[in-house]
Order: C-alpha cells, then structure tokens, then sequence
C-alpha cells in the first residue's frame, strides 16, 4: 500500500456491498460477488493499514461518501476509523460556483466527470503537499481514459480490481 490515498467512493460502495458482517443490498459496480469481494478485502487491508486517507478541507469528498451510503456501512465506517487514529490528510480544494474541484487549466477539459474532479484536485493538493497523490478506484472506468494525462500531473492511480476494469474500459471503447 502507498502512504495517502484519494478513495474514490466506488470503492466504498463496493465494499459495503461486499461487507461479510453487515452486507448492504445496494447497486453497485461490479455487480460479480467475488469482485466485490476483492474491493471489500483491499479497503479492508487499506483500514488496517498506516496508509492515511486523503480528503478535502471542505469535506466535499465525505459529503458524497454520505450521500452514497449510510453511517454503518462499511466504507463509512474506515473512513470513520481512519479519523479516529488520525489517519486522515486533510488537503485544500478550490471548488467551483457549481461546486466541483477547480482543476489545472490542463486537467480541466480532460476529467469530464464533475464529481471526480474534487477527487482529482484532492490528489493534486496531496502531491503538492506531500509528494505523493494516488487515487485508488475500483467500479469506475473512466479513470482509465484519464491515466496519461493524470501520470503527467504525478498523479498515480491504483485500480484495485484492474483486469476487469481494463477489460470493462477496452469494451466501451469499441462501443
């Protein structure tokens, strides 16, 4: 594991669902049992780990992480136990009037998807600050059309399930 991370909240969705004590039947991607499983085992381990989480001063990331999922869900509760070992970097992020991250003039027209953008400008802040900005991400594959330009940014990106999202990614180019 890396020092920080940026969760993106696919990966905190995914795990609850995959939550061997409190399972919640909620939508999320992937749908594949096992996969799932794989997310619950990495944030698992990402929870026990001294890897510190990475999120913005405004609290705009946990805002979407608590209108994902509820108080005793999984994914919340690391997030919950990350605060209280003062596991937590909190990093500045300059938001927009329609409340996304204001992203570099390179980055801006290249992360399409608003709600990831604070996600991205987080991991920016976490490189500037702390020499190291990786955004961990399981369900989405649009992180995958980003990779090169973020790379160029030095900003890392960890896909805790990556052959299938690779697999999921190649598909809906051909689409």
């Amino acid at each position: 594991m890396r020092a920080r991370y940026v969760v993106d909240t696919n990966v905190l969705i995914a795990a609850s669902a995959a939550d061997p004590v409190h399972p919640k039947d909620i939508d999320a991607t992937p749908s594949d049992p096992r996969l799932r499983q794989e997310v619950w085992k990495w944030l698992h381990l990402f929870e026990q780990s001294e890897s510190r989480l990475v999120l913005d001063l405004a609290g705009k990331i946990y805002e979407e992480y608590n209108n994902k999922l509820g108080f005793n869900d999984f994914g919340i509760q690391v997030v919950m136990h990350k605060w209280s070992t003062a596991a937590v970097d909190d990093v500045p992020v300059e938001y927009d009037s329609h409340g996304d991250g204001v992203l570099i003039p390179t980055l801006d027209p290249v992360i399409h998807d608003a709600a990831d953008k604070k996600m991205v400008a987080a991991a920016l802040a976490s490189q500037v600050k702390f020499g190291e900005g990786c955004i961990a991400f399981a369900g989405d594959t649009d992180w995958h059309d980003w990779e090169q330009a973020l790379g160029e940014h030095q900003v890392l990106l960890e896909p805790i399930i990556e052959a299938w999202s690779r697999q999921k990614h190649a598909e809906k180019q051909l689409r």
